[in-house]
């Protein structure tokens, strides 16, 4: 597969000559994506529905059923993944006691998460990337944790594929620190979602972005009869909670509501996954989540960092928070059999080929500007390298207003561009680019003078 994108060469930070390039895959990535396997995803999956229940209010004691199982049986396969990676991948329980809310944990509670930490290799590369699922389940009641609760769909299929992600890519090296969590209590409030990001403020990670897989293994479409086992959400925000009276007035100033880090890391993920991964289409879906809904990327949303939602295209609701039944001849209830892993296993493949482009390409450029000192219908664009690295050079990326992807990217080797384009009627950014072809995430320029 080759990915065709309009790439326009610029010599001395000035347009020489255009023509449309071929973005070749990297061989690494592209082994790395095949080694993707649905059978071990519906392995995962099928283990996970073995434990009857895995309400974060269940029982932690059993061996065989309940949440306390689950997490325990987690833990101990992504160690046998860390053994395959020579021990560099770490597993660890995230422990933390949750308060009594009234609502649906009616006492503190002793909750887990499980992380699977893969170190960076470069030392001056301290970003941090996290990729998700939740393991807990509910049915019709959210507050009953003895009833079967099989949560095939929502969310074992998430968890299944940040497991995997986790099995194939601790046996790699990259730049930069990569996480894979199996997040507890997303039913109950995004309770583990929460203490993970209060943990990376608290530590101070460079949490470059954070991706939540949440119910992506369903293609049927009950209530409109669509099967689509092509299409995949990504949910993001455009304008960050936390954004400061002065950031809010240039962005204001400047039109950049659609281009907060939140989406120009969906976008990323849209370009690199759908140029991986074969009969995938990647919709992107500018709100942070689905209406008057959230998920486990809503508690970092809030902190300031770029969280975004990875869901399959139509949920189906005769299967999500139901109890297990059949009722008028349907069949209701989050079961094993409804789910399509092939499916996921593509789902999965696009995290993998963008978590992995991104964790091997160099670190963005420094203080991207637009130059603003005098008015002109060119674009004059400035940037400083990473500290401490030189990358073979730089796109600057470019799209029409009202385009929601990238459409162009200008090739520099030089940190200046001027493009006969005005900074009126598109938008600009800018990316590093290594020899390999690995992209950054995009930074979007400041006015400067």
């Amino acid at each position: 597969m080759r990915y065709i994108f309009s790439i326009i060469f610029i010599a001395s930070g000035f347009i020489s000559w255009a023509q449309t390039a071929i973005v070749k895959q990297d061989q690494q990535i592209k082994t790395m994506v095949d080694e993707v396997s649905s059978q071990n995803i519906e392995t995962v999956v099928r283990k996970l529905v073995s434990f009857e229940t895995r309400h974060s209010m269940s029982d932690t004691l059993s061996k065989t059923i309940g949440i306390g199982a689950a997490r325990n049986w987690i833990k101990a396969e992504l160690e046998r993944y860390s053994k395959a990676s020579g021990g560099r991948l770490k597993v660890e329980f995230d422990t933390f006691t949750q308060a009594a809310d009234g609502r649906r944990v009616a006492t503190p509670t002793v909750m887990k998460n499980v992380l699977a930490i893969l170190p960076g290799t470069d030392p001056l590369d301290d970003r941090v990337f996290i990729v998700s699922g939740h393991y807990d389940s509910r049915a019709s009641d959210v507050n009953d944790a003895k009833i079967f609760a099989p949560g095939a769909n929502d969310d074992a299929s998430g968890t299944a594929a940040a497991m995997e992600l986790a099995r194939v890519m601790s046996k790699y090296k990259f730049n930069c620190t990569l996480i894979f969590v199996a997040m507890v209590a997303e039913e109950q409030g995004l309770y583990g979602a929460a203490n993970l990001a209060k943990r990376a403020k608290a530590e101070k990670w460079n949490l470059a972005g954070m991706i939540t897989n949440d119910i992506v293994g369903n293609t049927y479409g009950m209530e409109t009869g669509i099967k689509d086992n092509r299409s995949v959400r990504i949910f993001s925000e455009g304008v960050s909670v936390v954004e400061t009276p002065e950031e809010a007035t240039r962005r204001a100033s400047t039109g950049t509501e659609n281009d907060g880090s939140a989406r120009q890391f969906a976008r990323y993920l849209k370009e690199v996954g759908e140029r991986y991964v074969d009969q995938l289409d990647v919709k992107l879906i500018y709100r942070r989540d689905r209406y008057l809904r959230g998920g486990d990327h809503t508690p970092f949303s809030q902190l300031g960092y770029a969280g975004i939602r990875v869901t399959e295209m139509n949920e189906n609701f005769e299967r999500q928070h139901q109890d297990v039944r059949k009722e008028n001849g349907v069949d209701y209830g989050d079961l094993p059999d409804f789910v399509d892993y092939e499916y996921t296993r593509k789902v999965t493949q696009m995290n993998l080929a963008s978590l992995a482009n991104v964790a091997l390409a160099p670190r963005e450029p420094q203080k991207v500007g637009i130059v603003t000192s005098g008015l002109t219908n060119k674009t004059e664009l400035k940037w400083e390298s990473p500290v401490g690295e030189k990358p073979v050079g730089y796109y600057v990326v470019m799209r029409e207003t009202t385009s929601p992807i990238w459409e162009k990217k200008f090739f520099v080797t030089d940190t200046k561009a001027v493009l006969n384009y005005s900074k009126d009627n598109y938008y600009f950014g800018v990316q590093s680019v290594d020899n390999e072809g690995h992209e950054s995430l995009v930074v979007i320029p400041r006015s400067v003078r």
